[in-house]
């Protein structure tokens, strides 16, 4: 069970004003940089993986017991593949704690944004991970697909159970609540399939131009 302590020397802005509902607000750009700043000062960046092979006939995974992915829109994005990485990543506690404590202090505004700055960290810290996998497994000849995860499409968000037994995720602090959230609330877990000879997904539709829900507010804007 690998684990794996990424660096998170800036928090991105421009995310951070998109989850914070602002991606077509004027707000103030120096609040925005606090918020950020103060997140990548008090995250504690922890990425759990591990590796498995894949039957994607019957989208099973072979963990012991051997796991079995079910929906349609999670199976068809792991067609052809035949391993995959499940991964469960977290910035700990700390930025959650000051998002609390700005909030109580009556600092509305930083809470709201500093809990945005603490979405884009997590997902940045999945990206960073991603990115240091994706030459290991190209020197096998393999492709990695873009990480899906847990209540995204029709994967049951009751999957996380699972993902967090697998990549033991409480080795990195993660656990989960009765209603399947995960605690931190800033983590996050996913699956990313492995392809056999089928370059790259550039050209596939990933996150939000994958997603039907179009109304979404924290959506992405087409390029």
């Amino acid at each position: 069970m690998p684990i794996y302590r990424p660096a998170l020397p800036a928090v991105d802005a421009k995310e951070t004003r998109r989850y914070a509902g602002l991606a077509k607000a004027e707000f103030d750009e120096a609040a925005i940089s606090e918020a950020c700043e103060e997140c990548a000062l008090l995250a504690e960046p922890r990425v759990s993986w591990e590796l498995f092979d894949y039957d994607c006939e019957n989208g099973t995974a072979a963990a012991a017991p051997p796991f079995l992915i079910e929906g349609n829109i999670i199976r068809k994005h792991l067609s052809g593949a035949e391993r995959i990485v499940f991964l469960a990543a977290t910035i700990g506690e700390a930025v959650e704690e000051a998002v609390t404590h700005h909030f109580d202090e009556g600092r509305y505004a930083h809470s709201v944004l500093l809990d945005a700055a603490a979405t884009t960290a997590v997902e940045q810290v999945c990206d960073a991970c991603e990115t240091m996998l994706r030459p290991q497994f190209a020197k096998e000849g393999f492709a990695m697909r873009w990480r899906f995860s847990p209540g995204y499409g029709d994967w049951d968000i009751r999957a996380q159970r699972s993902l967090l037994r697998l990549t033991r995720a409480d080795s990195i602090g993660i656990s989960l609540t009765e209603s399947f959230m995960l605690c931190p609330r800033k983590s996050v877990t996913a699956v990313i399939g492995l392809l056999r000879g089928k370059g790259d997904d550039k050209e596939l539709p990933r996150g939000c131009a994958a997603c039907p829900k179009i109304d979404c507010p924290s959506r992405k804007k087409e390029e």
